[in-house]
């Protein structure tokens, strides 16, 4: 028969204390005999209540989801200014709204240009939305053009300049070179030349570079991801489901 010591270390893995009163052991404490005898209980527990193994797993699961949810929000406070106030991003929508919309766009991402009719309706219907839109090119070489482009357009024209390249770089499918971006930003009433040669300036290397820095700290991974707020939401979201989100903040802050 076992005689268990001081309490000095938990029954091997927990999976006993899901269905029991835990049970400690000081195993160094015990014999050769002992310890064989005692893993034989384990095992024998095990067999008869396999249950209590998939009862760990979700625990375990569930431990590992919150810990990765509190390191999120975390991450978030530690930078929500450079999220929401970096200086260089543009900003549209109400600049005083009670709520920050943040996206991480790809203009060649399917997903974003499947978002972006939802976030001009959601913005332009609520009235009190403040828009950041963080540049964020990775899927490819017309992705990083694009942006370029769109943030040459802020840099060198200004803020409805941005908006407009925004608009029509979003849903543009033909080749992206300096002649398509100077044609585009031609026929938007912009100077397409002025911005084909501020897309070689530093400052639009840096305002990339800076973004992408903040991205990798969040851990984007693709696009487009959100920030409402200072809660994280990343893929493809739908108008009412955007809507429903909001509505949640709003509620909480009353």
């Amino acid at each position: 028969m076992m005689k268990f010591n001081a309490i000095k270390v938990s029954l091997i893995t927990g999976f006993m204390a899901l269905s029991t009163p835990a049970i400690a052991v000081d195993l160094e404490a015990m014999s050769e005999s002992d310890q064989a005898l005692f893993g034989e209980l384990v095992r024998d527990y095990l067999v008869n209540n396999p249950e209590v193994i998939m009862e760990a797993i979700q625990i375990l699961q569930e431990r590992q989801a919150t810990a990765e949810e509190q390191s999120e929000i975390a991450l978030i406070s530690e930078n929500i200014e450079e999220i929401q106030n970096d200086g260089f991003s543009w900003v549209g929508g109400n600049p005083d709204g009670d709520i920050t919309l943040v996206e991480f766009v790809d203009y060649k991402c399917h997903y974003c240009r499947k978002a972006h009719d939802d976030v001009v309706a959601l913005v332009k219907a609520d009235g009190n939305i403040r828009l950041v839109v963080k540049e964020y090119p990775i899927l490819s070489q017309d992705s990083l053009i694009s942006s370029q482009a769109a943030i040459a357009a802020l840099q060198s024209q200004g803020s409805d300049a941005y908006k407009k390249m925004y608009n029509s770089l979003i849903k543009f499918d033909g080749p992206v070179n300096d002649k398509s971006i100077a044609f585009i930003a031609n026929k938007a009433g912009l100077d397409g030349d002025k911005i084909v040669a501020q897309m070689q300036e530093p400052a639009v290397a840096q305002h990339i570079a800076r973004t992408r820095q903040l991205g990798e700290t969040l851990q984007v991974s693709g696009t487009p991801t959100f920030l409402f707020n200072d809660q994280i939401v990343r893929g493809y979201v739908p108008k009412d489901a955007m809507e429903q989100i909001i509505a949640e903040l709003r509620a909480n802050t009353q």
